[in-house]
Order: C-alpha cells, then sequence, then structure tokens
C-alpha cells in the first residue's frame, strides 16, 4: 500500500511540477513532508540538497531519494517512476500536438500564462528552503529576530558573491558547505 501512495504522490508530482525541478519543489515538501509525513521538514531540506549537488534532473533525484527512504530500493524506483511517467506521456503528446498546431495563437496564449505560474513556484521554494535555513523552522517565527546568525550570513554572503562575481554556482556550493561545517561545530 506504501508503494502504491508513494507511485501516485510522484505521479501527480510529475504531473503538476511544470517548469523543472525547482517548481517541483513545493509538491514534493507537499506530498512528503505534509500529506504523507514520510519526511521532517530538515529532512526535505537535506534531499533538496542532495538532489541538487548530484547530477541529474532535481525532481528525480529527489523523487530517488524519497523512495529509498519510505521504501528502499524498490521505493525508489517506484517513486522515479511515477515521476517520470507523466511527463513522458505528456511530452508525447505536447510534440504531436505543437508539431500539428504550433501556428495558433492559442498555443502561444497557452505557453505565456504558464511562465508566472512557474516563477512563483519557484520562489516559492527557495523562499521555504531560505526560512529553514535562515530561522531553524519552516515557517516565519512571530519574532523575525530569532535568526540563526551563522546560516544567515553565509547566506547573505553566497548571494553577494554570485551576484556580483558570478562565479561557478558549484564552487560557491561546496564553500558555503565547509563554512557551515567548520563554522557550526566551532560555534
Amino acid at each position: 500500500m506504501e508503494l502504491l501512495a508513494l507511485f501516485w504522490s510522484f505521479v501527480q508530482i510529475g504531473l503538476f511540477s511544470i517548469g523543472g525541478g525547482y517548481a517541483a519543489m513545493p509538491l514534493i515538501q507537499s506530498q512528503a513532508v505534509d500529506i504523507h509525513h514520510w519526511l521532517t521538514m530538515t529532512q526535505f531540506a537535506d534531499i533538496m540538497t542532495i538532489s541538487e549537488m548530484t547530477p541529474g534532473p532535481i525532481a528525480i533525484n529527489s523523487a530517488t531519494f524519497v523512495g529509498m527512504q519510505v521504501a528502499g530500493i524498490l521505493g525508489s524506483v517506484v517513486a522515479t517512476v511515477g515521476c517520470v511517467l507523466p511527463s513522458c506521456i505528456i511530452v508525447l503528446t505536447l510534440a504531436w500536438a505543437y508539431y500539428r498546431f504550433r501556428g495558433l495563437s492559442l498555443i502561444q496564449g497557452m505557453l505565456a500564462g504558464l511562465r508566472p505560474a512557474v516563477i512563483a513556484m519557484i520562489a516559492s521554494a527557495g523562499f521555504s528552503l531560505i526560512i529553514l535555513s535562515v530561522y531553524g523552522q519552516r515557517t516565519l517565527p512571530a519574532d523575525l529576530l530569532q535568526v540563526h546568525i551563522i546560516p544567515a550570513l553565509i547566506f547573505v554572503i553566497a548571494l553577494a558573491v554570485l551576484r556580483i562575481k558570478k562565479p561557478d554556482p558549484i564552487a560557491v556550493m561546496a564553500s558555503c558547505g565547509l563554512a557551515g561545517v567548520i563554522l557550526l561545530s566551532i560555534f
């Protein structure tokens, strides 16, 4: 029964995560943390971090890791297939339809209408991870000054470095991880 729930959850995620892996993050969080309680928010943040660092699509990596957490190797396979199956069906159908009807303004309008929703989903996922990192909890606390200083400083410095210097993001991620390990073990 757990495998069926896992498969159905990731079919839904695969079906509605228009815009890629970052757009899937709030959906994965909803299914894995809120609805089924397979993961805590901290475990979810860890899985998102690992999924982003490992090669491959973030949503598929996340499905594999969540599936492993829930039901071992079989769970990984079930979750990954569930995540990929809707995309395969949709892409094949859309490729056929787009090739046949690509000149219609209705198709162009539909694609233009999806862009703001994708941006909102990505912003929501990023905002959730920032709050978890800076406040150590899932929602904004009543007292916004109860910030975890070290993660907040690492975030601000990494954001500034990325915006000003434009270095390799992997180097910034590795540096932030190393800084977090060192600073949080000292303080």
